[in-house]
C-alpha cells in the first residue's frame, strides 16, 4: 500500500488535507473511490470515537487493487471560515458536494488511476448525497451507499430523538420528548418558507432552516429512480441511526426489479459496519468508544462489486 498526501481544493478558500491510497506494485491503471463523510465534522478517516471507517476501507480496498482518496471534511477544517463567508446561506453543497467533486478530479488526473473507473462511496449522509454528487459533476462509474436513507434530513433527526426518548426513562425521557416537540414545531411548514425566511431561523449546530430546506428540495429518490449506472446499497442490521427495517427496505422498494442495483444487509453490524457491542441510539457513543475495524466480508463485497462494475 502506498499513501500520497494531496490537497483537495488547493488554491481555494477551503484547502483540505487528503490522502490518496494506492495498491502496491501497480502494473496498469486501477479503479478508485472517493469517500464522502456522514453528517457533522470529521477527519479524513471519518473517525468517531475509536472507529475509523474510511481508513479501514481505504487500506482494505488497496489490498484488492483499488485506490481511494479520503480528506478532512470542510466543516472539520474550516468551520469558522465557512460561517464567516457563508453564514445562514450554508448548505450541503458547500459543506460536502463541492469537495467530493474536487476529489474525483484529483483521481482522474492521477496516471496510476483509470479515469473511467472512479466510484463514490458515501457513508450515512454521504450515502444520502451520493446520487446528487454524481449528478452535479461527480460523473462516477457507480455508487456505493453505506447506511444511507431516502428520508429527508429533518425526518431522520426527529426520528432519532424519538428513538432516544423511547430508550430512556424518567426525567431524561421527559426532556428528550420535549425536544422532539420543539423539533417538530421548528420544521413544521419548512417548505412553505421563502429562502430568506428559512435563512433567518436557526436550527442548531451553526445551521439554519435553509440548510434543511435546500437539501430537502433535492430529493434523493428522484436522483436514484432514473439512474442506470451500478449502485450498491449496504446496511448493518443493528444500525440504530438509520434503520434496516425502514431505510434499507425503502431502497429495496424504490429500486425493486432494477438489475443495476445490488443490496447487502449485514447481520450484527452497526452504523459504522463493525459488530455492535452496546445496542440502541442512546448508547451509540459508548458503542463507538470500543475499538473495532470493518471486517473483510464488507471490504470484499465492496471490492468485488467495484471490480465487476
Amino acid at each position: 500500500m502506498i499513501e500520497k498526501p494531496v490537497v483537495v481544493g488547493e488554491g481555494t478558500k477551503y484547502p483540505l488535507k487528503a490522502l490518496v491510497t494506492l495498491p502496491d506494485n501497480i502494473d496498469e491503471s486501477v479503479p478508485a473511490v472517493v469517500f464522502v463523510h456522514g453528517s457533522g465534522s470529521s477527519n479524513m478517516d471519518e473517525q468517531v470515537g475509536k472507529l475509523t471507517p474510511f481508513r479501514d476501507l481505504a487500506e482494505g480496498l488497496a489490498q484488492h487493487g483499488i485506490a481511494s482518496i479520503r480528506y478532512d471534511k470542510r466543516s472539520f477544517s474550516h468551520a469558522r471560515e465557512m460561517m464567516r463567508n457563508l453564514g445562514s446561506s450554508m448548505t450541503v453543497k458547500e459543506e460536502t458536494v463541492e469537495d467530493a467533486i474536487l476529489a474525483s478530479e484529483i483521481l482522474r488526473q492521477d496516471p496510476q488511476i483509470d479515469p473511467e473507473k472512479i466510484f463514490i462511496v458515501g457513508h450515512s449522509m454521504g450515502g444520502m448525497l451520493a446520487p446528487r454528487i454524481d449528478a452535479e459533476g461527480g460523473n462516477f462509474r457507480g455508487l456505493v451507499i453505506m447506511a444511507g436513507t431516502l428520508r429527508k434530513l429533518e425526518e431522520v433527526l426527529v426520528g432519532q430523538n424519538e428513538e432516544v426518548a423511547k430508550e430512556m426513562g424518567g426525567l431524561v425521557r421527559w426532556i428528550v420528548s420535549r425536544q422532539v416537540v420543539k423539533l417538530k414545531k421548528l420544521f413544521t411548514g419548512l417548505y412553505d418558507l421563502s429562502d430568506e425566511e428559512a435563512k433567518a431561523k436557526k436550527a442548531g449546530g451553526g445551521t439554519t432552516l435553509y440548510y434543511f430546506k435546500e437539501m430537502g428540495q433535492n430529493l434523493m429518490p428522484d436522483y436514484l429512480a432514473g439512474l442506470s449506472k451500478p449502485v450498491l446499497i449496504m446496511q448493518g442490521s443493528e444500525d440504530c441511526q438509520v434503520k434496516a427495517d425502514v431505510d434499507f427496505v425503502a431502497y429495496q422498494e424504490l429500486l425493486a426489479g432494477k438489475d443495476n442495483v445490488s443490496f447487502r444487509l449485514y447481520e450484527g453490524l452497526n452504523h459504522c459496519f463493525v459488530p455492535v457491542v452496546y445496542g440502541g441510539l442512546s448508547k451509540a457513543s459508548k458503542d463507538y468508544g470500543v475499538e473495532r475495524h470493518i471486517g473483510e466480508e464488507v471490504i470484499e463485497d465492496v471490492a468485488r462489486w467495484i471490480l465487476g462494475a
